[in-house]
């Protein structure tokens, strides 16, 4: 579990926690989501990330996962609707383990989700040290003769 000290009373436990308290600090309270709706969900996908992506050890827990994302991905840009927020964040760097182990057919097989990640990994400041994921556009082979 994440602990971050402060200069000023005790240390804050948990990732949401501390997320939460470093987007406040920088003033950048629209990574929270701005309208109530927004918020509630921008919480519901930070305890998926923390209940379900960071329990998540086997291959049925993965695909459950993703299955999960590529259905509620599928008519939108981001976890909260149109707008970035916290929870891509997050998700982006609790699912990039899984990413990068994927094949090509399994990304194809989850397009929202790499639609969605790759967006994300190319957002400006988030991928940082991790490597970026590739994602095939074009099919190599086609079934002409």
């Amino acid at each position: 579990v994440p602990v971050l000290q402060t200069n000023n009373g005790p240390g804050l436990t948990g990732l949401m926690t501390i997320a939460a308290h470093l987007v406040k600090q920088a003033k950048k309270d629209q990574l929270l989501g701005s309208t109530a709706e927004e918020k509630a969900v921008v919480q519901q996908w930070l305890e998926y990330r923390v209940t379900r992506v960071n329990g998540s050890c086997s291959k049925e827990d993965t695909r459950i996962i993703l299955k999960d994302l590529n259905v509620h991905l599928e008519d939108k840009v981001y976890l909260a609707g149109n707008v970035f927020t916290l929870a891509d964040i997050l998700m982006y760097y609790g699912l990039h383990h899984v990413m990068v182990d994927l094949t090509v057919q399994e990304k194809e097989k989850y397009l929202n989700v790499s639609r969605w990640f790759n967006h994300i990994q190319h957002y400006p400041g988030v991928r940082q040290h991790l490597s970026n994921v590739i994602f095939i556009k074009n099919r190599l082979y086609t079934n002409a003769h």
